[in-house]
C-alpha cells in the first residue's frame, strides 16, 4: 500500500518549467527531498504544507526512493485543464487529459488519419532508459543531419519530466523530438499506443530515426517472463508491421555480478526468443567479446539478422556532449559496453534511413 505523510517545504531545490525539487521537513523532525510536477501540482513554495508520498523511501527503493508531492495544502491549484479528450493514469487520482495527436482537434490528426505506416524509418528498441542517449549518438555520428525521436512508453515512469536524462539529451541536440504512448505523457507528441506513437513520430515530427524505449524505472525479477523490457520484442514487431525496419539493441554487461545478466542480458534474449516474432536486426558491437556475445545469441542467429558494428566514432560523439551516463548504478566508465551496444544499434539505424526519408 501507498504510504501518505504532511510536511511542510523547507526550501526549493531545483525548479524547471516540468519538474520541482523541494526539501520536506516531516513530523517528528525527519526531513527528505520530495518531487511534484508543476502541471499537476501547481506552484510551491516555501512554508507550503505539502501530502509526500513516501512509499519509495519506506521500501528504500534506489533510483525511485524519492518522495512524490501529492498535494499542495496552501498553494494556488494548477490551471484549469487544457486541451483535449484522452486521460492519462485513467481512472486513478492523478488521471489527466492530453491532447492526443489521434485526436480530432490535434493539427496531426489529417497526417494521422489514414496512417498504418512508417516509410521503412528504422526503429531501435531498447531494454534500458539510460541507453536512449547513447543509441541517438550512435545515428548522429553515421548522419549528422538526421531527425531524431524518442518514444517513451508507459514500462517504466509515466511522466516525460521525470527523465533527466531526456532533457540533457535534448538539449545537447541528441534528441529532436519526444512522442509518449499509453500512459506515460509529456511528449513533445502525446499518443495513444506504440503504434500510433511511431506513426505520429515520422508522420507529424518527421523523423527519420526512432529509438523506443520505457522511461526510468525498468522492473525486472529473476524469473523468466517477469521484466518490463520483455516489451522490447513487441516494439519490434510494431515496426515491422507499419513497414519500418526494426534494430535490437543489446542489453550488455561484463561487470554484473548476476550470471543472467552477463554479457547479453536474459532480458535481451528472452524478448529475442520469446516476444518478438518477426525478423529483425540485431546489432552485436565491435568488442575484445564480440565473438562471446555472438555465441550467446545461439539460435537466435538464425532467427534474426545480425550485424557487428563498430561503435567507436559513436562512443567519442557521446563522451565530447558531457552527459553523465549510468547504468544500474555504473557509470559508463565501468560499464562502456553497455553504451557501446547502444551507440552501435545507432550506428546500424542511421545506415537503414532510405534516401527518401528527411
Amino acid at each position: 500500500m501507498a504510504t501518505f505523510r504532511e510536511g511542510v517545504v523547507r526550501r526549493v531545490v531545483e525548479e524547471l518549467d516540468d519538474l520541482v525539487r523541494v526539501e520536506v521537513e516531516l513530523p517528528g523532525g525527519e526531513s527528505c527531498e520530495a518531487d511534484g510536477f508543476p502541471a499537476m501540482l501547481g506552484a510551491v513554495a516555501p512554508g507550503d504544507r505539502v501530502v509526500v508520498n513516501t512509499t519509495g523511501i519506506e521500501l528504500g527503493l534506489g533510483t525511485g526512493g524519492r518522495g512524490f508531492l501529492l498535494w499542495d495544502l496552501d498553494g494556488a491549484p494548477p490551471d484549469a485543464p487544457g486541451p483535449g479528450h484522452i486521460v492519462k493514469m485513467r481512472y486513478t487520482p492523478w488521471q489527466t487529459n492530453v491532447l492526443a495527436a489521434e485526436e480530432e482537434a490535434s493539427e496531426h490528426h489529417d497526417a494521422l488519419l489514414r496512417a498504418e505506416s512508417i516509410d521503412g524509418m528504422p526503429v531501435v528498441a531498447c531494454g534500458l532508459h539510460s541507453q536512449v542517449p547513447a543509441v541517438a549518438a550512435g545515428v548522429r555520428a553515421e548522419r549528422p543531419g538526421a531527425r531524431i525521436g524518442y518514444l517513451m512508453t508507459d514500462g517504466g515512469a509515466l511522466p516525460l519530466a521525470w527523465s533527466d536524462l531526456v532533457r540533457r539529451a535534448k538539449a545537447v541536440g541528441l534528441v529532436d523530438v519526444t512522442a509518449t504512448a499509453g500512459h506515460a505523457f509529456g511528449g513533445d507528441l502525446e499518443t495513444i499506443n506504440v503504434f500510433s506513437g511511431l506513426a505520429a513520430l515520422r508522420r507529424s515530427a518527421h523523423a527519420d530515426v526512432a529509438i523506443v524505449a520505457m522511461g526510468p524505472g525498468v522492473v525486472g525479477t529473476s524469473t523468466a517472463l517477469g521484466f518490463t523490457a520483455i516489451e522490447q520484442g513487441q516494439v519490434l514487431d510494431a515496426a515491422t508491421a507499419l513497414g519500418g525496419q526494426a534494430v535490437a539493441c543489446l542489453r550488455v554487461s561484463f561487470a554484473d555480478e548476476r550470471p543472467r545478466h552477463r554479457g547479453i542480458s536474459h532480458h535481451t534474449l528472452t524478448a529475442l526468443r520469446v516476444a518478438c516474432r518477426e525478423r529483425a536486426d540485431v546489432v552485436v558491437p565491435a568488442l575484445p567479446e564480440t565473438e562471446d556475445l555472438l555465441a550467446q545469441l545461439g539460435d537466435l542467429r538464425g532467427r534474426h539478422r545480425v550485424a557487428v558494428v563498430d561503435p567507436a566514432a559513436g562512443m567519442e560523439l557521446l563522451r565530447g556532449t558531457g552527459l553523465r551516463l549510468s547504468s544500474m548504478g555504473r557509470p559508463l566508465e565501468q560499464v562502456p559496453e553497455t553504451f557501446a551496444a547502444a551507440v552501435a544499434a545507432g550506428t546500424h539505424a542511421a545506415r537503414l534511413v532510405p534516401d527518401s526519408l528527411g
